[in-house]
C-alpha cells in the first residue's frame, strides 16, 4: 500500500519546481519561434507564465510516476521560417537548454540556503529555510530530467527535432512523422518498466543526470 503522507511531502516539494520547469520549457520554445518569425505559440496565448496554459495532465502524472515528463507541446509553424529545418533544431534546443539554464540557478540557489545560519531548530524560520532549501534541490533534480529526458531522439521529444536538424530534408519529415507513435512508445516503455520492474528509460537517462548533479555539487 502506498505511503501517502510520502506521496504528499514529494508532491509539495516537487510541484513548484516541476511548474516552473515546465512552464519556461514551453515558452522558451515559443518565444524562440516568435524570435524567428512565427507568432503561432504567442496568438495561441502561450507565451505566458502561467502554468495552467502548459500542463499536460499524462505528462504530469507520469513524472510523479516513472520520474519522467513533459508539457502541453507549444504550436510552431515551421513555414513561418526562413530555414525551417535550422528553425525547429533552434526552437528544439530553447527548451532543454533553459531547463539546464535552471538547473544551474536552482544549485546555487541551494548552496546559497545551506550556508544561512541555522536558527533554532523546527522554528518557523528553519522550517522555511528547510522547505526553500528542499524545493531548490528538487529544481536542480527536475530540471535535469526535463532537459535530458527531451533530448531522447524519440518523436516528439525534442531530441528528434535536433536530430532531424542534421538529417537530410526527406530523410527528416519521415523520421518525424513517427511522433504519433512516440508518445505510445514511451508509455509503454514506462509500462513495461513498472511491470518487469526494469527502468528502461531510467536506465537510459539517469547516469546522465547523475553525471550532471554531480558536476553542480548536488546530491541527489
Amino acid at each position: 500500500m502506498p505511503d501517502v503522507s510520502q506521496i504528499i511531502r514529494e508532491i509539495s516539494v516537487f510541484a513548484i519546481p516541476l511548474l516552473l520547469a515546465l512552464t519556461c520549457h514551453e515558452v522558451a520554445h515559443g518565444y524562440v519561434a516568435y524570435l524567428l518569425g512565427d507568432p503561432t505559440a504567442k496568438n495561441a496565448g502561450r507565451l505566458t507564465l502561467n502554468p495552467l496554459k502548459h500542463l499536460d495532465p499524462i505528462g504530469t502524472i507520469i513524472f510523479f510516476v516513472a520520474k519522467i515528463g513533459w508539457a502541453k507541446p507549444v504550436p510552431v509553424d515551421p513555414r513561418n521560417f526562413k530555414d525551417p529545418q535550422r528553425g525547429m533544431l533552434l526552437v528544439a534546443l530553447a527548451g532543454p537548454a533553459t531547463n539546464f539554464i535552471l538547473a544551474v540557478l536552482f544549485a546555487i540557489l541551494y548552496k546559497a540556503l545551506l550556508r544561512v545560519p541555522v536558527p533554532e531548530e523546527h522554528s518557523l524560520v528553519f522550517n522555511l529555510l528547510w522547505a526553500a532549501a528542499a524545493m531548490s534541490q528538487a529544481g536542480v533534480f527536475v530540471n535535469l530530467i526535463l532537459g535530458v529526458f527531451n533530448l531522447v531522439p524519440i518523436p516528439p521529444l525534442d531530441g528528434a527535432n535536433i536530430l532531424a536538424g542534421f538529417l537530410p530534408r526527406r530523410l527528416a519529415y519521415k523520421y518525424l512523422s513517427f511522433g504519433r507513435y512516440g508518445v505510445l512508445l514511451i508509455l509503454g516503455l514506462v509500462v513495461a518498466s513498472n511491470i518487469f520492474g526494469l527502468n528502461i528509460l531510467g536506465a537510459l537517462i539517469f547516469p546522465v543526470i547523475e553525471k550532471a548533479a554531480e558536476l553542480l555539487r548536488i546530491q541527489m
